[in-house]
């Protein structure tokens, strides 16, 4: 069965910008109550939405767990128990090379773009399990799929992400909630202004982008499917294909001299 949006009871953090408020607005637009998390409340504010009823905000930071207890408070009082929809949206990177940094910034990353997602999940299932067609949707990236220099932290949150993914989906199917994996390459939006721990003077390479609205429409194509996954733009699925059909091609493209 297809998943459908109409007065569905859907969860997205980071609500507040990029993907992750370009999904928020389609589910609006398609009748659904969207529980919309950030930490900025003048930017959720900013969500499009022909219902303003419809949009029910949770101000606060996913790794904090009073902010993912009242995320589930918010959304099972909504659903009187059940929840429809969980987009894990919300993330962090860091540019720069391994050897340069700490600790201390691969544990940021790693507790924003994995731990977070991961217990807020844990502490829906059973929401998710009373859910009409229930969909969790993991806004990963190809970086999850295939990793590259300089960004190895935020790859390994992704890679973890993937993999949680996969064995998640086998264990809950039986229950009937679809896990969907979405895999943009470069998004155009302000992730990028919000890194970790990294210098201003570090770049991003990558190759083509796509905006936050293409993202979300194809999110929700991957989400009303319910498909298991989904790789967005040609050059992210070029990345991917080549390192699954030739990883030593790919290991000599990526390697610094």
């Amino acid at each position: 069965m297809r998943f459908d949006s109409t007065d569905s009871v859907c969860i997205v953090t980071g609500a507040s910008s990029g993907i992750g408020r370009a999904l928020a607005e389609r589910l609006l637009q398609r009748g659904a109550h969207v529980v919309a998390v950030a930490r900025r409340r003048e930017r959720l504010d900013q969500i499009v939405t022909p219902d303003a009823a419809k949009v029910h905000q949770v101000v606060g930071d996913v790794t904090d767990p009073k902010t993912r207890q009242q995320i589930v408070q918010v959304a099972t009082q909504l659903g009187r128990g059940a929840v429809d929809l969980l987009v894990n949206n919300a993330g962090s990177g860091a540019i720069g090379p391994f050897s340069e940094a700490n600790e201390e910034r691969l544990r940021k990353v790693m507790e924003v773009n994995f731990f977070a997602p991961v217990e807020l999940t844990r502490s829906l299932l059973p929401a998710l399990a009373k859910g009409r067609t229930p969909v969790i949707c993991n806004i990963s990236s190809v970086l999850g799929h295939r990793a590259v220099p300089n960004k190895s932290e935020y790859c390994a949150s992704k890679f973890a992400i993937h993999g949680w993914s996969d064995a998640l989906r086998a264990e809950i199917s039986q229950f009937g909630i679809q896990v969907t994996l979405v895999s943009p390459s470069t998004t155009r939006s302000d992730f990028f202004d919000s890194l970790i721990d990294t210098d201003s003077n570090q770049a991003s390479r990558s190759v083509g982008s796509w905006s936050p609205e293409q993202v979300a429409d194809a999110a929700m194509a991957a989400i009303e499917k319910r498909k298991d996954e989904v790789i967005c733009s040609f050059p992210g699925k070029l990345l991917v294909w080549v390192d699954r059909f030739c990883p030593p091609l790919m290991n000599r493209l990526l390697r610094q001299s």
